[in-house]
């Protein structure tokens, strides 16, 4: 009976092991205003952010809302980014630029609850020359929203609220993160509950493993 015990301990044990090595957190998502560039008429995620960003005259930018936990899982434009399409009626005028901006504003399973996504725009902002590409945005899309941090959080009035949010809890994102999803705002880089809990878990199955093998030496 002893020899059963100290068995079925050391296999539960084995188990909680294979349990917690298999067993990592899966990535947080969020839903967020992604930022893009077209490079011919395809997309590449922007690696400055849009009132940084100072696009050349002929240039296309893209935004869209999307849910995802990084930068190459975020959703794209779906609309095509040739400058030649969009900017067909806009002339060129002296001491301005033209820029093709793309908002799409995802789809309805992106929403926010109770919202539901505008149709998408395709405009030829034409704006000063040293113009950013989001006061390209600003030209065609307004109402824009952005937080303290400077992370836009809403095109056109959408979403009404939030920004950044963490989707399932409502929680935002640290608005310092270049890209929502990246880092989990109430993660402080310490060991989280859960890891703490297997551990607990652990030591006492370890002791009661243990107590049992002292039992039958004895």
């Amino acid at each position: 009976m002893r020899r059963r015990a100290g068995l079925a301990g050391a296999a539960l044990l084995a188990a909680t092991v294979t349990g917690l090595a298999a067993g990592p957190a899966q990535a947080q998502e969020y839903r967020y205003w992604s930022f893009w560039e077209g490079k011919g008429s395809s997309w590449t995620y922007a690696s400055e952010g849009p009132s940084s960003l100072r696009p050349a005259d002929g240039a296309v930018v893209g935004f869209r809302f999307t849910v995802s936990a990084d930068s190459a899982a975020a959703g794209k434009p779906r609309a095509a980014a040739g400058f030649g399409a969009i900017c067909a009626h806009t002339p060129a005028e002296k001491g301005r630029k033209r820029i093709g901006v793309v908002v799409d504003f995802g789809t309805a399973a992106d929403a926010p609850g109770g919202e539901r996504p505008p149709a998408s725009r395709t405009t030829c902002a034409r704006v000063s020359e040293d113009a950013s590409a989001g006061e390209a945005l600003a030209a065609v899309a307004r109402p824009l929203r952005y937080d303290a941090s400077a992370l836009l959080c809403a095109v056109a009035g959408y979403p009404k609220a939030g920004c950044a949010e963490r989707v399932g809890d409502a929680k935002e994102a640290p608005s310092a993160s270049p890209s929502p999803g990246a880092a989990d705002g109430g993660d402080d880089g310490g060991p989280s509950a859960g890891l703490f809990g297997g551990i607990a878990v652990l030591v006492v199955l370890g002791a009661a493993a243990g107590w049992q093998l002292r039992r039958r030496r004895g």
